[in-house]
């Protein structure tokens, strides 16, 4: 079923269809010229030649052979032409027609199935109407599409006879009325007939056999059993390690400022392209470049099975919805691979593979981060980093940095007891937008900066050092693998705020934090230096487990990927490390206010408005919006 809708079937039955026009616009040109040779004939028929008047013998046999000649025209000239165009051009534009209506019956189908909304997941009566009639449309449309096909594919053989035939016919009407002068035509003419008769034989037999066998594939598809045409009923694996994908997704797009609609398209990657091919068109144009992109799963209005595509710079992203689950999971998996260009290899499958098996061992990194360090292919943003990052010591082994096993914790759940406590006190939420009330705590008043940005948690793990740069690194790829095995896509967002005091974690629905981290217990952060939108800091801790008044110092390592350069955020915590440094001196404190512009009102730095820039109510929708 799949090969009745691939990339070349949709580009050969485009062209197919244009050639069918293109033979039915010459037939019937063909045929009024072959028309307008048999009425000369006939009109030559009717009419004595002056030359032979006074010969009535002669005259009667040379009428005689001119009716013999017409006869013999419209017999082999003019009537298969005929026969060939009522019959199999004919025949092509029924069942064009047909598999047009049946293909907007299964459209149509299609989208009252899309449309089915998780909350009535448990109405199994709705559901199982809609899957019916979509088999039932599906199975009509298949029907359709292999009696056009097959119409199609006969045609390719039967218009070499067509063709001929009214030739053929001609030429033996012409050789039986100059039979008194077969002398004068030489015996290669007539091998040349026998030859083109042989040939017609020839393929009027291949014909039958394609037509027989075709026929027989059509029986054996038909007759599947109707789960095959059930959406959402696939009963094979997951292929985790494709690097090609086609097939057809609906996609999101904007009607209006706040309104968007949902188009069914053909979607097929190629390279590292992300290719779209509309209906009725030849070939597919790009839509997005895979390399070194994102992709992962989100909550789409009330669609199921949604998954978002972004680009490297995070500044273009699409939302797609696949039909089954298994289609959901395998898009994503396709477009992890490509994003890591394993297609630009001698043998990408075999590298998908082991890169599948290398996730699943979870053993040491593909590649380390020092020698991507050394050929960074951005050497202005690591010189960037190093402005606000601690520098790079000798590699340790990851062993040094992680203990084995450590396990990983994918979401910060926030208690219920804690999420009453804060709304029993007096009902006030943590505004991340800078915006205080007068009973403010006094450190609050305090900050000189809030800024907000859009994140989603991918994940959090003990570690063994704060001290070191590589542990971030090697966090961000154990949590991501682990993500990648256990088939974890989902991610929730939440905003993190960066204060001159401490890193709060926000609920962007509740304005509930989440968790909140003060600066001092910040030891390290970095962002990744090949995908700039995953952030990582590395926070310390105690641990009383010992007994030790003191407590023995532990160090937890937290992940994150965001909708902006991770750059820009720790710019951002660098300044806030600054300013703490900076109010142990009044003096270097007053410089540093100097050089930095702020709010209106005096209390805040002002940063770029790219950065998270929540002064107002605007601010705060263009963040969700990105987001």
């Amino acid at each position: 079923i799949p090969t009745l809708f691939s990339i070349m079937t949709r580009s050969l039955l485009s062209v197919f269809e244009e050639d069918a026009a293109n033979l039915t616009d010459y037939t019937n040109k063909l045929l009024q010229s072959m028309q307008r040779v048999f009425g000369a004939q006939v009109l030559n028929t009717t009419q004595t030649p002056p030359l032979l008047v006074f010969s009535h013998v002669k005259t009667q046999t040379l009428n005689s052979l001119h009716t013999e000649l017409a006869n013999q025209m419209a017999d082999g000239m003019v009537f298969p032409l005929i026969q060939f165009r009522e019959k199999d051009l004919t025949e092509i534009s029924t069942l064009k027609e047909i598999y047009g209506i049946a293909t907007d019956e299964h459209e149509a189908a299609m989208v009252k199935y899309s449309r089915l909304p998780k909350k009535r997941e448990n109405e199994k009566v709705l559901k199982a109407d809609l899957v019916k009639e979509v088999a039932y449309t599906r199975r009509k449309q298949h029907s359709a599409s292999l009696q056009y096909y097959c119409a199609l594919n006969a045609l390719q053989y039967r218009k070499r006879v067509a063709m001929l035939e009214p030739m053929l016919g001609y030429t033996q009407a012409q050789i039986s009325f100059f039979k008194k002068g077969i002398e004068l035509v030489s015996k290669k003419m007539d091998s040349f007939l026998s030859s083109v008769s042989k040939m017609t034989k020839s393929i009027q037999t291949q014909l039958d056999s394609e037509a027989e066998g075709m026929r027989v594939s059509q029986r054996e598809l038909l007759s599947v059993d109707d789960s095959v045409y059930m959406p959402d009923t696939d009963s094979e694996s997951v292929n985790r390690t494709l690097i090609q994908k086609a097939g057809y997704l609906n996609i999101r797009n904007k009607t209006g400022l706040v309104t968007t609609a949902w188009d069914r398209l053909y979607f097929f990657t190629q390279g590292g392209n992300l290719m779209c091919q509309p209906r009725g068109a030849v070939a597919g144009g790009m839509v997005l470049d895979l390399d070194n992109s994102s992709v992962m799963a989100v909550d789409c209005e009330d669609r199921r099975y949604c998954f978002q595509i972004t680009s490297p710079s995070g500044k273009t992203s699409m939302i797609l919805q696949a039909e089954s689950k298994k289609e959901y999971e395998e898009w994503i998996c396709t477009v992890n691979n490509i994003s890591r260009q394993i297609y630009l290899t001698d043998n990408p499958e075999a590298v998908a593979i082991r890169l599948n098996q290398t996730a699943i061992q979870a053993v040491t990194p593909i590649t380390s981060f020092e020698k991507r360090q050394e050929g960074s292919p951005n050497p202005d943003r690591s010189a960037v980093r190093d402005q606000h990052v601690c520098p790079l010591k000798t590699a340790p082994e990851p062993e040094d940095l992680i203990a084995p096993g450590t396990p990983i914790q994918f979401d910060i759940m926030l208690p219920a007891s804690e999420f009453q406590d804060q709304n029993r006190a007096g009902g006030r939420r943590t505004n991340p937008f800078g915006e205080t009330d007068d009973d403010c705590s006094a450190e609050s008043d305090d900050s000189l900066l809030q800024q907000v940005f859009a994140v989603r948690f991918l994940g959090s793990m003990a570690v063994r050092c704060g001290d070191n740069q590589e542990v971030i690194y090697e966090a961000m790829r154990q949590v991501l693998a682990a993500r990648a095995i256990h088939n974890i896509f989902r991610t929730t967002e939440s905003h993190l705020m960066v204060t001159s005091s401490s890193f709060r974690l926000i609920d962007p629905q509740t304005q509930v934090t989440r968790i909140s981290f003060q600066l001092e217990e910040v030891c390290q952060f970095a962002a990744h230096q090949e995908n700039g939108r995953l952030i990582g800091f590395v926070v310390e801790g105690r641990d009383w487990s010992e007994g030790d008044e003191e407590g023995e110092p532990s160090f937890s390592a937290f992940v994150f990927e965001s909708n902006t350069e991770g750059e820009k955020i720790c710019y951002t915590m660098n300044l806030a490390k600054e300013i703490t440094e900076a109010k142990k001196d009044p003096e270097a404190l007053a410089q540093l206010m100097k050089n930095m512009p702020l709010t209106n009102d005096g209390k805040f730095l002002l940063l770029e408005p790219e950065t998270g820039d929540t002064s107002d109510g605007a601010g705060q929708e263009d963040l969700e919006s990105e987001a």
